[in-house]
């Protein structure tokens, strides 16, 4: 192998990664408070940017900004947040970009009041609506596919707000797992595939909706249930109530929230995400079985498919790589290059634990490879005997259109290669994955069933490319 490192940066972009979180917060005095903290405990799905938006009875309050939530919202911006309803937002760019005009909540006025919205997900036709849009005349503030939602909802001749965010949702395909608010209350909408996952939750008196249920655990609400795939729940001073104006749709829920993406805390359709990624290890031992002595996961996403591969294969499970979980995005790096520094800054290898002995390397998920193939190495040079990477899902051949942040086919390793190559490329002594039928059997049944897009190339909502016209000043 060669000297070439990668930094950070470029290694965090070998994992796919979800576009953003969401939280609701209704009748609570401490509204914008309990949307931070849940938007903390949803970090993981959104790094680039966070805003919350507010109302307290009189008007709508925001902050925006580029960072960690921790960084965004000091003290005093809280106190600007008034108000006893409150949505939050997650960033991290799939479609658009990046920049502050792109952090949401979205804000904007229409003829009904102000209205303000946290979106996850991707639209598959928002190119083609915007086009049409800005042929009608509308003025676009941001280049994300949401902004879509909000001139669809605002130009809607409906009666009622929740008729026209109905009207909107019904000219969109692809996934969106939505909050509102408005001077009414909170709205919460999930598409009728049910893509993305959105939870309910009681506080008291009040009601919280947020995309995973860590977010309940944090701030003391009570999980109610799964917000349904078609489902729009309006909350408000008479109460909450709910109802499926979408026609009815065959479920694809995203496989991948319970390989890698929902923390392990989280429960997803009343399971919970640990045990499942659990018991696709065990699949995982059944169908890629290996003598060694040692089973290590890469450290955290690989932990719990690493423990029940250990479980089910009978080879001892031990704790071979350390991850540093304070790298920061804006890390120096050294100006002489230093072998594999970017893996090694985020983890590193207990020598003690691995030398002499037969490894199996236990991750989520393969996307370009480059990581892999560094982790590797620097298991073979911790003294490993032998190294044997199992993968606890299939190999990832597509890109996502439905709120995932993959890469573009030619980049991911297996649409080109197979596993043989992909072995050799690694550097390992053998390379095995979950089959997608293993996959299936080891996770829960959903209503439905799953998208397994980028596994199978099977698209539940068709993908069409839309290529802007071209335009001049004249």
């Amino acid at each position: 192998m060669n000297g070439t490192w990668f930094s950070p940066e470029e290694l965090r972009h070998d994992k796919p990664h979800e576009e953003c979180g969401v939280v609701g917060i209704y009748n609570h005095p401490e509204a914008a408070n309990l949307a931070y903290l849940s938007l903390y405990a949803l970090q993981h799905r959104g790094q680039e940017g966070a805003g919350i938006v507010s109302f307290d009875g009189k008007g709508f309050h925001a902050v925006r900004d580029q960072g960690l939530v921790p960084d965004i919202f000091s003290q005093a911006r809280l106190r600007r947040l008034k108000g006893a309803w409150a949505i939050g937002h997650n960033r991290y760019s799939t479609a658009g970009g990046g920049g502050l005009e792109n952090v949401q909540p979205l804000v904007a006025k229409s003829g009904l009041g102000t209205l303000a919205m946290a979106h996850n997900g991707n639209l598959t036709n928002a190119d083609l609506l915007r086009e049409q849009l800005e042929d009608e005349g509308a003025i676009f503030q941001s280049t994300i596919d949401s902004e879509v939602i909000m001139h669809l909802v605002a130009r809607s001749r409906e009666a009622t707000m929740a008729r026209r965010m109905i009207d909107a949702l019904c000219q969109v395909k692809g996934g969106f797992s939505i909050v509102f608010l408005t001077a009414q209350g909170l709205v919460a909408v999930r598409d009728p595939h049910g893509f993305r996952p959105l939870s309910l939750a009681r506080l008291g008196d009040g009601w919280v909706v947020a995309s995973e249920t860590c977010a309940f655990d944090l701030i003391g609400a009570e999980f109610e249930r799964d917000v349904q795939p078609g489902e729009m729940i309006t909350i408000g001073p008479d109460g909450i109530s709910s109802c499926m104006p979408f026609p009815l749709t065959p479920g694809a829920f995203c496989i991948f929230e319970y390989i890698y993406f929902a923390r392990v805390d989280s429960a997803i359709g009343g399971h919970a995400v640990w045990s499942v990624r659990k018991n696709q290890g065990r699949q995982l031992a059944l169908e890629t079985a290996v003598d060694a002595d040692i089973v290590i996961p890469v450290p955290d996403s690989g932990v719990a498919t690493a423990m029940g591969y250990a479980e089910a294969s009978g080879i001892p499970y031990e704790m071979g790589l350390i991850r540093n979980h304070y790298v920061g995005r804006t890390f120096i790096e050294p100006q002489s290059a230093i072998r594999h520094f970017g893996v090694k800054i985020k983890l590193n290898p207990v020598r003690e634990v691995i030398a002499g002995k037969r490894v199996v390397v236990v991750d989520d998920s393969i996307v370009r490879g480059t990581t892999s193939r560094k982790i590797v190495e620097l298991i073979r040079r911790a003294g490993a005997r032998e190294v044997h990477m199992r993968i606890g899902s299939p190999p990832i051949t597509s890109p996502c259109f439905y709120g995932i942040d993959t890469p573009t086919k030619g980049e991911l390793i297996a649409s080109s290669k197979s596993v043989a190559e992909i072995r050799e490329y690694l550097g390992a002594d053998s390379l095995g994955y979950l089959s997608e039928q293993g996959l299936l059997t080891a996770s829960p049944k959903v209503g439905g069933g799953y998208c397994t897009a980028c596994f199978s190339e099977r698209y539940p909502v068709n993908v069409t490319f839309h290529k802007p016209k071209q335009g001049g000043l004249f």
